[in-house]
C-alpha cells in the first residue's frame, strides 16, 4: 500500500516496548497535566480501538480487548517511553448502556475536550466497512473543536474489497466533514496494514515535527 504523502517520514525515536499504565481518570481532577504529549485514541464500541493500540505497541493484550463493551467511563493513560501518553477513551455508541451512563460519559468527554492544552493529537478509529455513525460525527466535531492534528484510521479494511476501499475512505471523509489535510488511513489491526504509517504520524506528533 502506498504511503500517504502527508505522513512525516522521520524515523522512530520512541521505544514502544517501554510502556506503562499510569491512571484511569473518572473525573476532571484525575486528568494528567504534566506537560507531556497526549495522543488520544477514540472509537465506538467494537470498532477495534484496543486492538489498534495493541498493534502499535506490538503487544497482544496491553489495552483490554473483548469483554462487555461500553461498561466504563474511564479515560486510561498509558505512558510510552516516558515521552508521550496514549490516552484511551471509553468506547461509545453501545446501545445497552443506560442513559445515566451515557450522560456521565458525555459529561466527562466534554470536560476533557474543553480543557485547553490537554490534547496534543487525536487518533479516531472508525469501521472501514461502513459509513460513520452519528456518534462518530460527534466525536470528529469534538476533535475539530480543539484544533489539534487528527488522523482517522479506517479499521477492518482487510474485510473491504480492494475495488471498494477508496470509495469507503472518501465516504468516511465526507461524512465526518474532514478537510484535505486530515489523513484517512486504511488500517487493519488484525493484519497490520497501515500500522507503520500510523506510527510515523505519531512519531511526528511526539517529536514536534507534525504538519498538523
Amino acid at each position: 500500500m502506498k504511503t500517504d504523502p502527508l505522513l512525516p517520514s522521520n524515523g522512530c525515536y520512541m521505544n514502544y516496548q517501554k510502556v506503562d499504565f499510569k491512571r484511569s481518570a473518572v473525573k476532571p481532577s484525575d486528568f494528567i497535566r504534566d506537560g507531556r504529549v497526549q495522543i488520544v485514541f477514540s472509537g465506538k464500541s467494537n470498532v477495534g480501538k484496543s486492538s489498534v493500540i495493541n498493534r502499535v505497541l506490538n503487544r497482544k493484550n496491553f489495552a483490554r480487548v473483548g469483554g462487555t463493551p461500553g461498561k466504563t467511563v474511564h479515560i486510561n493513560y498509558f505512558l510510552v517511553d516516558e515521552t508521550a501518553y496514549f490516552v484511551d477513551l471509553p468506547g461509545y455508541g453501545y446501545a445497552a448502556v443506560s442513559k445515566a451512563e451515557r450522560d456521565r460519559w458525555g459529561k466527562l468527554m466534554e470536560q476533557y475536550f474543553a480543557e485547553s492544552g490537554l490534547i496534543s493529537a487525536g487518533v479516531m478509529i472508525v469501521d472501514g466497512r461502513h459509513k460513520p455513525t452519528a456518534d462518530d460525527v460527534t466525536m470528529a466535531q469534538w476533535f475539530q473543536s480543539t484544533g489539534c492534528p487528527l488522523i482517522v484510521c479506517a479499521n477492518k479494511c482487510d474485510k473491504v474489497k480492494k475495488s471498494e476501499l477508496e470509495g469507503n475512505l472518501q465516504l468516511i471523509r465526507q461524512t465526518l466533514s474532514l478537510d484535505e489535510s486530515t489523513i484517512v488511513l486504511a488500517f487493519s489491526a488484525e493484519k497490520g496494514t497501515g500500522c507503520s504509517n500510523l506510527i510515523s504520524w505519531i512519531e511526528g506528533i511526539a517529536s514536534g515535527k507534525s504538519n498538523g
